[in-house]
């Protein structure tokens, strides 16, 4: 099978190589990929950012068909589409899987990271951590579901804003033009979407953003925000900028809360005076677990948001992080597996 694998410099370069597919062990299954997205933290581990994985296939927006399963699997069969997410499985049993928070489990396995993930014609799947994709979703925008929307819906719903309160999305790319739709379409917020690019918040605005904001155009975006709306209830930072981290703490109310989604390499600043007096809470968010996963999935299929991709081929997947670094994509780039 062909596959994009980390080169062995680690150099934010891939390799498509032939790779042969090793026998199932109890519990996993074997996919035929359909279609893979291309994010951020592909770009990450192909760099050696979280640590050097040489030789591993990347991946992890995944939707394919099962095609074969191992002893003891009951809750897959072959033909079911199922999804191949970053959370590729946790431990099961420490308090953190068992208390809701399986993302945060210390022995978890990450696709395309830790183990080999979905940018690949087959992947092996821990068959009760596959979560399926709905009938009457289209598999390209599942596949931004299965790493961006729930991302994002879940940051949006740690954000715990309420029906017309004010949330300001910092960085409306990929992720941010799905927590546009999620805030906007799910949770009935009033949207403020933050960018640098003039493309991104026109599309922002065309999915659902009440106001939105050039931060390279704006002296001093957090105080126009303030001005406007008397600050945010909330915001959510997917931008790999830890200036647009700053800003969103300085664009909130007092009891504000900003949930940390985008992994810059820096460290934000965070005065302490503001957070203390005006009871600013600053919260992480990873992705989501199974559950965040169905329940992203099916406001996808009842067409309540809607992704935005364009499909590329798996001899582009070098080209498309040129593109990312230089903050050209609009949406999701996703690789058909069978172009």
């Amino acid at each position: 099978m062909k596959a994009a694998v980390v080169n062995q410099n680690s150099d934010g370069q891939v390799e498509i190589k032939d790779l042969k597919v090793r026998e199932l062990k109890p519990g996993e299954a074997l996919v035929d990929v359909e279609c893979c997205g291309v994010c951020h933290t592909d770009l990450h581990v192909a760099k050696g950012d979280f640590g050097k994985v040489p030789g591993r296939v990347i991946g992890h927006e995944g939707v394919g068909i099962v095609s074969k399963i191992a002893d003891g699997v009951t809750s897959l069969k072959v033909g079911d589409r199922v999804s191949v997410a970053w959370f590729f499985e946790g431990c099961g049993v420490c308090e953190y899987c068992i208390t809701g928070k399986e993302t945060y489990c210390r022995s978890v396995k990450n696709a395309g990271y830790s183990v080999d993930g979905a940018m690949a014609e087959q992947c092996i799947v821990a068959a009760d951590y596959a979560v399926k994709v709905p009938d009457g979703l289209d598999s390209f925008q599942a596949s931004s579901v299965t790493c961006a929307g729930v991302t994002t819906y879940k940051a949006v719903k740690v954000a715990d804003v309420k029906a017309g309160q004010w949330i300001a999305i910092f960085g409306v790319g990929g992720l941010g033009n799905l927590a546009v739709q999620y805030a906007k379409k799910v949770f009935n917020a009033k949207v403020i979407a933050v960018d640098i690019n003039d493309d991104k918040l026109q599309l922002a605005k065309e999915v659902g953003a009440d106001l939105v904001y050039n931060s390279a155009k704006i002296k001093d975006v957090a105080k126009q925000i303030q001005e406007d709306v008397g600050g945010a209830h909330a915001a959510v930072v997917t931008a790999v900028s830890k200036v647009a981290f700053n800003q969103a703490v300085d664009s909130l109310r007092a009891t504000g809360k900003v949930i940390a989604v985008g992994l810059p390499s820096e460290t934000m600043d965070l005065a302490i005076v503001k957070t203390v007096l005006d009871g600013i809470e600053v919260i992480g968010s990873l992705v989501g677990t199974r559950q965040d996963l169905a329940e992203a999935f099916q406001f996808a299929a009842e067409g309540l948001v809607v992704p935005v991709v364009q499909k590329r081929k798996l001899a582009d997947v070098n080209d498309i992080f040129e593109e990312m670094e230089a903050g050209k994509i609009q949406g999701r780039m996703v690789v058909d597996m069978k172009a």
